[in-house]
């Protein structure tokens, strides 16, 4: 029962991930700039984290290092990340920008190999070359007909996002997965105000239907869909949760077809499947390095 009631939550999360960019992209016709847009969504999910957090009791136990270390990943690496990928839908098709940025995992292990020294295994060099072929897939017949600025936004958030986790993964793992992302959003939000700010892009002239897309985006694509998600991965397991998490570009598709007519062709679909087949392959070779280090 468990592992049902987990199965539907993950996907659940990854609806809400996958409706991210729709989100965006709805918002963005009310005239407003995606600094504008970031900023009110952190600021919302925060808020909501820091009343949950309060309504529960849970305690705040984190020392000055803790505090930085949040401040570093959230002001800084979520921040960068989720600018760069929020802009990419605007120069390319939602479908496409998703499927280039779960490439991540390809680079997760790559970095780990470059910072930690992490010695991949046969079983993640061979994931790694699969999602490395998907990606030329995606990319290849992409080039001349999508803006490559746009390409480039999204691979450059791909690569913000693996920095993201590998140092995340080693500054703040006893620190507990809701107040970690309370603090990355407050200070996400942070970041994009005080970039805003400087860059002169944070305004509120904008239509007021927009507040229904920064709502689902708030409430829908970031609350419920990391809340679903945190509770599936205490009954399935981190690596089954991130293996399920893979629907979300598989979701983004359907949904970016549907709304937008998006041109997808059949070798960025191959390309696609190849992408997450080689992220699926990597999530499952670390399950097995886990169990053997148990």
């Amino acid at each position: 029962m468990n592992s049902y009631k987990g199965t539907i939550l993950v996907l659940l999360s990854a609806l809400g991930f996958a409706l991210m960019p729709t989100f965006a992209l709805f918002a963005y016709q009310t005239g407003i700039s995606v600094t504008t847009l970031l900023f009110i969504r952190f600021a919302l999910a925060s808020a909501l984290f820091f009343l949950y957090i309060f309504f529960k009791k849970i305690p705040l136990l984190l020392s000055g290092k803790d505090y930085f270390s949040l401040f570093l990943l959230g002001g800084i690496c979520y921040n960068t990340m989720s600018n760069l990928y929020f802009s990419s839908v605007k120069y390319i098709p939602a479908a496409l920008a998703v499927l280039i940025l779960y490439t991540y995992p390809m680079m997760v292990s790559i970095l780990s190999f470059l910072i930690d020294r992490e010695t991949p295994s046969k079983k993640v060099i061979f994931s790694l070359g699969i999602s490395f072929v998907g990606l030329i897939l995606v990319l290849g017949t992409s080039i001349g007909t999508v803006s490559r600025f746009g390409v480039l936004l999204a691979l450059s958030a791909a690569l913000i996002y693996s920095i993201y986790i590998v140092v995340g993964n080693r500054i703040i793992r006893k620190i507990p997965s809701l107040i970690a992302t309370a603090f990355i959003t407050l200070f996400s939000s942070i970041g994009i105000f005080l970039l805003g700010i400087f860059s002169g892009d944070l305004s509120f002239h904008f239509e007021a239907s927009a507040w229904i897309w920064i709502l689902g985006l708030s409430l829908f694509s970031t609350i419920l869909a990391i809340f679903t998600f945190f509770k599936g991965m205490e009954l399935l397991g981190p690596t089954h949760a991130s293996i399920l998490s893979m629907a979300e570009p598989l979701f983004a598709i359907l949904i970016s077809i549907a709304l937008f007519r998006d041109p997808i062709t059949i070798f960025q679909v191959i390309g696609g499947v190849v992408v997450l087949l080689g992220a699926f392959l990597t999530a499952k070779s670390q399950e097995h390095t886990a169990k053997a280090q148990n």
